[in-house]
């Protein structure tokens, strides 16, 4: 049995590698070269260059491919990029759009690993006779009783299992996450010792095809005339003022809301709800963030079959870089699912992700719907 589970010689076990041109799928590559794998790297073009190119932290555009293939041709390996741009931009940008209209905060890079990284990406690493996908992401795949189990990276900063919820058994059985094990520094050191160029590249940062973090602009060129006018209301009633489009806002926001951002005790506003049916943005004290109870659509399980799904004791992650707390969890038809939080969680956003956890395995996740978050009492 060689290392990625199969009974056969590295050689002739054949794996593709998804290489952003950052040091992560390098060096995963570069690994499993090493330990004698037949690698094939492959780079996905997903948005168009001229958006991004020259941008500190972007990914899968003109110096990210360039840097992808270079690594390949020190590693020793063929490279292939292939054009997803179309793909990407039905997969993904367009979801994006559309889900800031809706008065939601979505999370494109699940949307990609959904859509286009781990379905059409997958699909091609089959045709091209490969027996597993190798990604450079931190989180660890473990053979359970019922088979792969989605795991935590062990490295508590590079964690990156919150993005990965929608992963399906089937496709999971597919992967394969060398770096794991891993904390980042090491892999930096790895990737100097082999003399890879990328050793040093900066991390990516934000969304990849959203420059410099203007996320309205992005919008707003997607769907010409989003950005539509309307009132600013306090969550007593009061109507404060205006705003120039729900685009600009997101729940739990607390700067640029052009009221003086404070109230008349002094205290600081926030964003609690946007109301895409009447253009309002609503604020509010903090408190009037709480929440107690969320509603969840699109929940993707990755428990085993048969266990308890009601009323279970989790763990849940609200945002990528916030701990998990604790919650009780009970799985709807049709893909949905309740969560009743033990301590109310404030500036949780509709549109963003909730991923249940058992210790350090991943059982799923979903996301939180607008209409049926509820406040906690």
């Amino acid at each position: 049995m060689n290392s990625l589970g199969f009974d056969k010689r590295p050689e002739e076990t054949r794996v593709v590698v998804a290489m952003s041109g950052g040091v992560d799928s390098s060096v995963t590559a570069a690994l499993l070269k090493r330990e004698g794998y037949d690698v094939v790297g492959i780079t996905l073009q997903l948005y168009d260059h001229g958006l991004t190119v020259g941008k500190k932290g972007a990914c899968c555009a003109g110096q990210d491919i360039y840097d992808a293939r270079m690594a390949a041709e020190k590693i020793g390996i063929p490279h292939y990029v292939l054009d997803y741009e179309n793909r990407f931009s039905d997969a993904v940008m367009q979801d994006f759009a559309d889900s800031y209209l809706a008065g939601e905060t979505p999370i494109p890079c699940v949307r990609c690993n959904q859509r286009v990284k781990f379905r059409d990406l997958l699909a091609q690493s089959r045709e091209l006779g490969a027996e597993a996908m190798a990604t450079g992401h931190y989180v660890r795949r473990e053979a359970g009783r019922a088979g792969a189990e989605l795991h935590r990276g062990v490295d508590p900063r590079r964690d990156q299992s919150y993005f990965l919820f929608a992963t399906t058994p089937e496709q999971l059985a597919y992967l394969r996450f060398p770096l794991g094990d891993l904390p980042k520094t090491r892999t930096r050191e790895i990737a100097a010792e082999l003399g890879l160029a990328v050793a040093d590249k900066p991390d990516s940062q934000d969304i990849c095809f959203v420059p410099e973090g203007g996320y309205a602009r992005v919008v707003e060129k997607l769907r010409p005339g989003a950005a539509e006018p309307g009132e600013m209301v306090h969550v007593d009633g009061r109507v404060l003022g205006r705003h120039t489009g729900l685009i600009n806002f997101t729940v739990g926001q607390r700067k640029g809301l052009g009221l003086g951002d404070l109230n008349e005790a002094g205290q600081p506003l926030f964003v609690v709800r946007l109301e895409p049916e009447t253009r309002r943005v609503y604020v509010g004290p903090k408190q009037a963030l709480a929440i107690g109870t969320l509603s969840l659509r699109e929940v993707n399980w990755l428990g085993n079959p048969g266990e308890l799904t009601e009323n279970v004791a989790v763990t849940v992650k609200l945002r990528s870089m916030t701990e998990p707390v604790a919650a009780r969890l009970t799985l709807g038809p049709g893909g949905t699912a309740r969560v009743v939080l033990d301590e109310p969680q404030f500036g949780v956003a509709p549109g963003q992700a909730c991923v249940f956890y058992s210790g350090s395995r991943v059982l799923g996740g979903g996301w939180i719907r607008r209409e049926a978050a509820a406040k906690a009492a």
